[in-house]
């Protein structure tokens, strides 16, 4: 069977506190390592997506309401559902690495760069369907 959980791929969190939220792999681990023994990835994804904007909204409110609150988590395979869509990560892959799970402040700079990235996708009007809300 081909692998097809790839970094790049779009996928839906399925359990846990992010569940029904989109994510993006960054990077995946088939085998599992020593202290995760089953396959696992890393994903970034959109915790809080943004709102509705309308021509009638001024400048200050457009930029509020198209902000985007990122999340970055080690999730099992078993735990996330591959969607057809796929999404380029060149800068985010930079900002990410399994080791930043054990520090808060890393995982909190790595964020910050990640919400960048996010929001310049977003503001440039790519990959429209990943920054819209999970309707079901």
């Amino acid at each position: 069977m081909t692998k097809f959980l790839k970094p790049g791929k779009v996928v839906i969190v399925l359990q846990g506190r992010y569940a029904g939220k989109k994510a993006v792999i960054v990077k995946n681990y088939d085998e599992g390592t020593k202290d995760r023994n089953y396959g696992y990835c890393v994903v970034a994804g959109i915790e809080r997506y943004p709102l509705k904007v309308t021509k009638a909204m001024d400048a200050k409110k457009v930029a509020r309401r198209s902000r985007v609150k990122p999340f970055i988590k080690v999730v099992n395979y078993n735990h996330i559902m591959p969607t057809r869509y796929g999404f380029e990560l060149d800068d985010i892959k930079e900002n990410l690495n399994l080791n930043m799970f054990k520090e808060p402040t890393q995982r909190a700079a790595a964020k910050k760069a990640i919400k960048k990235s996010l929001q310049a996708k977003y503001t440039a009007g790519k990959n429209k369907w990943f920054f819209s809300k999970l309707r079901f």
